[in-house]
């Protein structure tokens, strides 16, 4: 009686060892997916009459001056000026709900060769930071990639089931509608879910300008672009 009493205890015992270990598991990996970076705070828009001032009285000029000279111009993109643009749109213009996710805070990140894009994403009422970090490259035949090399949720690293997912809604989306080729929005997305190059040709009014290459440096971002002939 005594040997099986103790056995009863031993068991026991080693079901609160292993309730206590996936309990102290299940903090930690909470934890780590609740985690903040430090340096990601992302700037307020406060002004609700007022455009983004880098986007109309930098951004904007210098690429219409460019355009106006017929061959190829540089354009210069700070790391502070496209995060005003970013909070301008967000207030105004992103969609901000997708069903039970919402999206918030975004905030972009230039270092050497990388861009780095956080944001709040909250999920039944549970805030995550999201961070996906991207190295854009140009082929030689001119082919542009915007090539996501990470995704996370705050320090947890999740980029093969993000990629995995993405794919997967992507090859679902086509299904339904076939890519435009024109649609210069779609062909980024395609770009960024399922890691296809596109020609980086882009419409401005009755114009066309191609991207030919891309720079980034530390908190800024150097785009050179190019006349393209209208067919």
């Amino acid at each position: 009686m005594k040997d099986r009493k103790k056995r009863k205890s031993r068991k026991k015992l080693r079901r609160l060892c292993w309730l206590l270990a996936a309990l102290v598991a299940a903090v930690f990996v909470l934890s780590l997916l609740l985690y903040k970076p430090a340096h990601y705070n992302p700037p307020e828009f406060a002004d609700d009459k007022l455009v983004s001032p880098y986007l109309t009285n930098v951004l904007g000029p210098a690429f219409n001056n460019g355009l106006q000279l017929g061959e190829p111009f540089d354009l210069i993109v700070t790391q502070t000026g496209i995060n005003d643009v970013l909070a301008w749109s967000y207030k105004h213009k992103w969609s901000k709900q997708f069903g039970d996710i919402s999206f918030s805070a975004p905030e972009v990140f230039f270092t050497t060769d990388t861009i780095t894009l956080m944001g709040a994403v909250t999920v039944v009422g549970r805030e995550f930071v999201v961070t996906v970090i991207a190295k854009p490259t140009i082929s030689q035949n001119g082919l542009l990639n915007l090539n996501v090399t990470k995704v996370k949720i705050g320090a947890v690293n999740i980029t093969l089931i993000a990629r995995i997912i993405a794919n997967a809604a992507y090859r679902k989306r086509l299904e339904t509608k076939p890519i435009d080729k024109d649609d210069v929005r779609a062909k980024i997305a395609a770009s960024l879910l399922s890691n296809e190059p596109f020609n980086p040709v882009f419409p401005v009014e009755d114009r066309k300008v191609r991207l030919k290459k891309v720079t980034i440096r530390q908190k800024e971002l150097l785009l050179r672009f190019a006349p393209f002939p209208s067919s």
